[in-house]
């Protein structure tokens, strides 16, 4: 396996900068994030390492040899939208977008892109999965022509109060993901599978690993601690940041020498990047840096 982290949380820092920290502390890899020009209005998005859009063979290059020189390599080109957005013009400037992505990726060299499936949150999963069924085939097919895979996230994107009542992503369990695979029976549509959204869904964390073994793409390595004594006050229905708080790997309810020995168990030797969402550190860029630091000094006990 090979440690790294999502470049989301260096937003502040260029391309060059995020490579050679990640070369000064040993990450392996760097998830890049390539949003296009604009931001978005969710923390940690709207973030773009590398410009897809105006990406050519010079440009390409030139990242490939920074790369190579530092001895950092591209895990996946990282765009996070609601490519299913009730409004069809979002969700055409999303789609547009992720094909350049695609694009990118096959000219630097990258196997993955990482995003969500995205949902249209007023409709059930069952009307999701029509709609599922028209606007994903078609860029799966797109990706394999540039034998690029994509790696789905499994964060419902259920936090805050716009999001509400279904999410802003249908790939949410076990189940949607036979579903999926079911409508779009392909090798290079997959996951990039993060245990934290489990967590506080209550869900076991461990079972997917063995169940999707050959659909795991990309490993985010996050930690959620759940407050019992808020879950207690605001129950389960409430939005989830009611009652639980991202942290850094080992700062949470994440067991981690169970999670990994699992991908040990099924073979995977592939990405597993840091995300870091931890409020308690992103107060300046130091504490950021730190983050990452502690978050790889923990998690080396475990992926060598």
């Amino acid at each position: 396996m090979k440690l790294g982290f999502v470049s989301a949380v260096l937003g502040d820092m260029s391309f060059e900068e995020v490579i050679d920290f990640a070369a000064s502390e040993k990450f392996s890899c760097v998830e890049m994030c390539c949003w296009p020009s604009g931001g978005a209005q969710r923390r940690y998005a709207g973030v773009s390492h590398i410009d897809v859009s105006s990406l050519d063979d010079s440009k390409a290059r030139y990242i490939k040899y920074y790369c190579a020189e530092k001895n950092v390599e591209i895990s996946a080109l990282a765009y996070y939208p609601n490519t299913m957005d009730a409004d069809i013009e979002k969700r055409e400037a999303y789609i547009s977008h992720i094909k350049k992505l695609i694009a990118a990726a096959e000219k630097l060299g990258v196997k993955t892109v990482t995003t969500f499936t995205g949902r249209v949150s007023e409709k059930t999963i069952d009307e999701n999965l029509e709609i599922f069924a028209q606007v994903w085939p078609p860029i799966i097919k797109y990706a394999e022509e540039h034998s690029v895979k994509i790696a789905i996230e499994n964060c419902p994107m259920l936090f805050t109060k716009d999001e509400w009542p279904g999410g802003h992503n249908m790939a949410v369990s076990p189940k949607v993901f036979r579903q999926m695979f079911s409508i779009i029976n392909s090798a290079n549509f997959g996951l990039n599978f993060d245990p934290s959204h489990f967590i506080w869904q209550r869900m076991d964390y461990i079972k997917p690993i063995y169940d999707f073994k050959e659909k795991l793409f990309h490993i985010h390595f996050k930690d959620i601690k759940i407050h019992e004594d808020k879950l207690n006050d605001v129950g389960i229905m409430a939005p989830p940041l009611d009652y639980m708080s991202p942290k850094l790997p080992g700062y949470g309810d994440c067991n981690w020498g169970k999670f990994v020995s699992a991908l040990t168990d099924v073979g995977y030797s592939g990405y597993c990047c840091i995300e870091i969402e931890d409020k308690s550190f992103e107060d300046s860029l130091e504490n950021i840096k730190k983050s990452l630091i502690l978050s790889k000094r923990y998690m080396d006990q475990f992926v060598i």
